[in-house]
């Protein structure tokens, strides 16, 4: 494990991403260009000191869940991941393991969606990325633990309802369309070790999972239409479409409304309030 180095890629890499490329407020009071170390800390679900020992060069050597979550946190691209595995003396991620590094042209689309909220699921419905807009809708991801940062695992596991209001039948059809999706992802990547966690964690936790998992379901995320619950604006009737990145295996999900209804003045008035005194959620999708 070459220390030095890997402290340097961190910070480098840190220093190079800005908040809101994160779906992080930028606030006014930043002496540095980039993420601070507590921001950090709190995308890859990982203690302020451990980062800070990490970027001084005298971090224990970080587990492959570790080398995952901050490639996921910092945006590394593809290249610059494998050598953070590389210094840590850790194998990179092969081929036929589920992609958890967001490529760089799906995060450029992501950040021009300004006025639109949106979020980047991998395959096996991991929140790989958001922009401020999405944090605005549905509140701030990142509080999150890194491991229960999955659509799937909050539904089945999560403690809190969240902002989607959905109806019995409405949340069965989402249940049964979220284990069907662990299932085309099984089929996909069957050598994956997160993927066979997760779902083993989902069997083990949940009796609706585990009766629903053997029943077969196999299908994607569709499109259709969401409604939000926020604290400030009231209910929300808006389109959630996706668009699927076959080259990555991921899922690019976008709020909308159409244009001049109470829900396209809701998301015009979520981009002037941002995510000001929003309060954590639940199950974004």
């Amino acid at each position: 494990m070459n220390r030095n180095e890997l402290a340097a890629l961190l910070r480098r890499a840190r220093q190079r991403v800005r908040p809101e490329d994160v779906g992080l407020p930028a606030g006014s009071r930043r002496r540095v260009p980039g993420l601070r170390r507590e921001e950090v800390a709190q995308l890859a679900g990982l203690s302020v000191e451990y980062i800070v020992r990490l970027e001084q060069g005298r971090g224990p050597h970080p587990s492959t869940q570790v080398l995952q979550a901050l490639s996921r946190a910092l945006r590394l691209p593809d290249p610059e991941r494998d050598q953070l595995y590389v210094l840590a003396d850790a194998a990179p991620p092969r081929p036929g393991q589920v992609q958890m590094s967001v490529r760089p042209g799906l995060l450029r689309l992501l950040d021009r969606l300004t006025d639109l909220p949106g979020l980047v699921l991998s395959a096996k419905s991991d929140v790989l990325a958001w922009n401020p807009m999405a944090t605005a809708l549905l509140g701030d991801l990142s509080r999150w633990p890194d491991r229960e940062r999955n659509i799937i695992w909050q539904r089945f596991l999560g403690a809190e309802s969240g902002r989607v209001a959905m109806t019995p039948e409405d949340l069965v059809a989402a249940k049964l369309t979220s284990v069907a999706t662990l299932r085309t992802a099984m089929a996909r990547y069957p050598e994956d070790l997160p993927l066979q966690r997760l779902i083993k964690e989902l069997r083990r936790g949940s009796v609706e999972f585990e009766r629903l998992w053997g029943e077969g379901h196999t299908c994607d995320w569709q499109s259709l239409t969401t409604t939000v619950d926020h604290p400030d604006v009231g209910r929300i009737v808006l389109d959630c479409d996706t668009v699927s990145m076959p080259c990555a295996d991921q899922t690019l999900l976008v709020y909308s409304a159409t244009p001049g209804t109470p829900a396209a003045q809701a998301l015009a008035l979520l981009r002037v309030t941002g995510s000001q005194d929003l309060a954590p959620t639940g199950a974004a999708y």
